[in-house]
């Protein structure tokens, strides 16, 4: 689960609710140094946090767009600080989304914890893809990283209209569809 508050009381009161209310086993933080003590108070806490750098969904209006992340030398060392930091203070892992996939591999090469990717190259420890992009429910997002296993949205619109026609015509429920 996530918890996004940088002020660390907060970002522990939050980390308590979503483990008990989600019954989750550990959430994750989006950024580096800015996070940093809340991070350590929740560790102190005895939850488990995994990091998160790169592109960070739950902060896109700090950025205003889903670039590619840490292009720049400035933001990529920055970006490898963050990382080693996050281990200093005893995150478990750190997932790295959307960075320049030789970035990624130099982070995961200077780290000891579980580097996980998501359009980060396959220079990491383990890969991440979201279940709904993976499976095609979604049709209008289409990030490089993204393969499709499937064409699961084609297949729920074209059965979303032939229900809605069958209801029409009179058709559904049948004879054998009642009691």
């Amino acid at each position: 689960m996530e918890a996004t508050e940088s002020d660390p009381k907060e970002a522990l009161r939050s980390a308590i609710r979503i483990m008990k209310e989600s019954g989750g086993h550990a959430v994750k933080m989006e950024g580096g140094r800015e996070v940093k003590d809340s991070i350590k108070r929740i560790l102190n806490a005895g939850i488990p946090v995994m990091g998160h750098l790169g592109l960070t969904p739950q902060s896109i209006y700090k950025f205003g767009t889903y670039t590619v992340r840490a292009k720049e030398d400035e933001e990529a060392q920055q970006l490898k600080d963050d990382a080693l930091m996050l281990e200093r203070a005893g995150c478990f892992a750190i997932v790295l989304e959307k960075i320049p996939a030789k970035l990624a591999e130099e982070v995961a090469q200077s780290v000891s914890i579980p580097v996980i990717g998501i359009g980060a190259g396959n220079g990491v420890d383990g890969q991440v893809l979201v279940t709904h992009d993976m499976i095609g429910m979604t049709h209008e997002f289409n990030p490089r990283f993204l393969r499709r296993y499937m064409n699961l949205y084609e297949e729920m619109t074209s059965a979303f209209h032939q229900y809605g026609k069958d209801v029409k015509s009179g058709d559904f429920p049948n004879d054998s569809e009642q009691y």
